[in-house]
């Protein structure tokens, strides 16, 4: 009982730090990427483990279309620049979508929320993702404004399989680059978000276009973070 005792302890703290491990590296790449472009992200990586090629191009956020980013607010997260990472009612009503389905289907995820588990995590839905997810989020609000997360989400969203960041997307759909954007445009891109590998191949889908109808007459609502 003994040796079992000693093992369960040293394995208890193996996993301890490998958990510190883990949140010191993110913490180091949050740091350089503050100023410099993310290239690769853990979904990046994960496609080109599974033998596919990437295409990404990073832009700043001045060479972003203000529809681009306004619309990516107005349809992922309408309280962006007031929250400092989480939207509590959205979260809520969330869980209560989970609690009467039985699933982990309905997210409430913020744009930071969302570049967390983008650059760090896996598509995988647990408890722990999110909890890991929850201790991302909060080391990106802290480290970063709310431009760098936004420039960071539309730098590495994907938007087809393969098609990474809002540049890459604007050129391979519409042959301009992602400042040549126009509303109709960044409202279609953005509509593709929640499943892109099925959109590319749709494009005139009647719930996508619809998406991009709503997000389209949002646009103006949205409120950009300030400089």
């Amino acid at each position: 009982m003994a040796v079992i005792g000693k093992f369960i302890k040293r394995l208890v703290w193996a996993l301890i730090l490998l958990v510190v491990a883990f949140h010191v590296l993110v913490a180091g790449l949050l740091a350089i990427w503050k100023t410099q472009p993310i290239n690769n992200t853990m979904f990046m990586l994960q496609h080109r483990l599974s033998g596919g090629s990437i295409t990404q191009q990073w832009v700043e956020y001045a060479d972003i279309a203000k529809s681009a980013k306004q619309a990516a607010i107005a349809s992922e997260d309408a309280k962006f620049v007031s929250h400092d990472g989480f939207d509590i009612e959205g979260i809520e009503v969330a869980m209560k979508k989970n609690e009467a389905s039985g699933t982990l289907a309905a997210g409430g995820s913020t744009i930071t929320q969302q570049l967390a588990k983008n650059l760090f995590l896996t598509p995988h839905r647990s408890f722990i993702r999110k909890g890991e997810e929850a201790i991302i989020t909060v080391m990106i609000e802290n480290m970063w404004d709310k431009q760098r997360i936004l420039t960071a989400y539309l730098n590495v969203a994907e938007f087809g399989d393969g098609i990474y960041g809002i540049e890459a997307a604007a050129q391979h759909y519409f042959d301009k680059s992602a400042s040549q954007l126009n509303p109709s445009e960044s409202a279609l891109l953005i509509s593709m978000l929640p499943n892109p590998k099925y959109y590319e191949k749709h494009l005139d889908a009647r719930r996508l276009r619809n998406k991009q109808r709503i997000i389209e007459r949002r646009l103006k609502s949205a409120t950009l973070p300030e400089s």
